[in-house]
């Protein structure tokens, strides 16, 4: 099962400002700066709490939104609401 996490901004560079600054990965050959929606799949689930951590506390920075989808066409967008309950359901479903 791949996990998905997506980013939308109505700002153009905006996705990849946020990518460069706060995400390890090197994206600048899949992204440019007129992306406005940006998609990872993730094969270990786990992997997208360093970016939901990231997009949360830097989230008044940027103009961007994340959805994130843990089950085939079942998107939940991420808000500082419910970004900690997202991350330990995430560590409660896939503790591995």
């Amino acid at each position: 099962m791949e996990t998905i996490v997506s980013l939308y901004s109505n700002t153009k560079g905006e996705i990849l400002r946020f990518l460069t600054e706060f995400h390890d990965a090197d994206f600048s050959d899949s992204i440019s700066c007129d992306t406005l929606e940006w998609n990872f799949n993730y094969s270990n689930p786990i992997e997208m709490v360093d970016i939901i951590g990231s997009f949360i506390e830097n989230n008044d920075s940027f103009d961007l939104n994340m959805w994130v989808s843990l089950d085939k066409g079942v998107f939940i967008h991420v808000t500082d609401e419910n970004a900690d309950d997202l991350i330990r359901y995430l560590y409660e479903r896939f503790p591995y």
